[in-house]
């Protein structure tokens, strides 16, 4: 199985900064001096580039070349991942296409964004005709609906995701990359004091936008072991869905393609949701962390709060979830921020999560969303399992 051949070997995270004014390919030459001192993996050994669309880069039609320009890249292979917040996990899924077709032998995976600093974006979709002019601007209103849908269903359990909060934010505390604004501690009451921002959704429901960058080195494991790197991280099944129920009239807004994402991952890693040591999912806001614990198998549909309330999910209980503070605590940097649930499970499973390493080191779950729809969930959803070599 190609996916399986392939071989994380090397991490990299800059710090998350808000409004940093450094310049965007700053943040990536930090990522790629990190990778080459840590993995011993020389500079001119890289012949791929798989790097994710940013809104810094938006309007630049040539990112993936100019970027690997400006960092001194000669590529064999070099693309843009642009399907947004999915974008750092599907490029894992790609670089390991394009390893098994033998169009690259060393790919770096880079994740930059400055969106807090400077945003290009344009967006040439139904917002400006659809969306904007009733006042639905910005992701926090589509949350809002979303999270008011939920709650008509299911009821919204204000309690869980309170703990779903203070969770995060004590990963947060103990993870010095994340944004300093945002590690400060907060309880349940902080959670549901928060003011309101698009009822029922609160501040701290809400990922803050920030800067920064973070990265992975990829090859086959058959090259990993000739350079004596014995020691790496394999992805054993992924899944992706675009446009889920996208052809019907009416779909159910509570429900994502991650139903469909998930299963794919499952099943070719031959595993089940019991099977999973840690969850690493996309968290742009906290009710999106709860949704994808249903559509992923590990609650049912509504159960989503209960699941939250009956298990542990701090670094060392039963589930831990976003060990790193995932976005919302630590900070969303632009459309780099998918990496920064990716870059935490790859940390883990290679045992270097310090302070708040976990114990089950087996398998991690990684998700990612990208892009939010008219009239439905998000655009894109992708799950990727990854466990260890060595």
């Amino acid at each position: 199985m190609a996916l399986r051949d392939a071989a994380i070997v090397g991490f990299a995270e800059t710090k998350i900064e808000a409004r940093s004014g450094r310049d965007v390919w700053d943040f990536g030459a930090e990522v790629l001096e990190s990778l080459i001192r840590t993995t011993g993996i020389e500079k001119g050994e890289i012949d791929g580039l798989l790097i994710n669309g940013s809104m810094t880069g938006a309007g630049n039609c040539f990112w993936s070349q100019t970027t690997a320009e400006f960092l001194g890249l000669e590529l064999d292979f070099c693309q843009t991942v642009d399907v947004g917040g999915s974008s750092a996990v599907a490029a894992v899924a790609r670089a390991a296409a394009a390893l098994d077709a033998g169009l690259c032998s060393t790919v770096l995976l880079l994740n930059i964004d400055t969106e807090s600093s400077e945003q290009n974006l344009k967006m040439r979709s139904f917002h400006g005709e659809w969306i904007h002019p009733y006042g639905m601007i910005g992701p926090p209103a589509d949350f809002g609906l979303l999270s008011s849908r939920y709650d008509h269903l299911y009821g919204l359990d204000l309690e869980a995701l309170g703990k779903l909060a203070v969770t995060q934010r004590n990963h947060a505390l103990l993870n010095d990359n994340a944004c300093e604004k945002l590690r400060k501690p907060i309880t349940v009451e902080d959670y549901l004091n928060s003011r309101m921002i698009a009822s029922p959704v609160r501040l701290l429901d809400c990922v803050m936008v920030c800067d920064g960058g973070n990265g992975l080195l990829m090859t086959t494991r058959k090259r990993a072991k000739e350079k004596g790197i014995d020691s790496f991280v394999v992805p054993l099944g992924y899944g992706e869905r675009t446009n889920y129920r996208t052809a019907e009239n009416l779909a159910e807004i509570t429900e994502s393609g991650h139903h469909i994402a998930g299963r794919k991952a499952f099943a070719q890693a031959q595993l089940a949701p019991a099977d999973i040591g840690s969850y690493q999912p996309y968290d742009d806001f906290l009710i999106a962390v709860m949704i994808k614990l249903e559509m992923m198998g590990f609650a049912k549909p509504g159960q989503g709060g209960a699941f939250i309330r009956e298990h542990s999910l701090g670094f060392d209980g039963d589930l831990p979830i976003n060990t790193g503070g995932g976005q919302i605590s630590a900070g969303q940097p632009g459309l780099a921020g998918g990496g920064v649930n990716l870059i935490e499970g790859v940390r883990q499973l290679m045992g270097k999560g310090g302070a708040r390493q976990i114990k089950d080191r087996r398998q991690t779950l990684v998700t990612g969303i990208g892009g939010i729809p008219y009239g439905r969930n998000w655009t894109t959803s992708t799950a990727l399992i990854l466990g260890t070599e060595g």
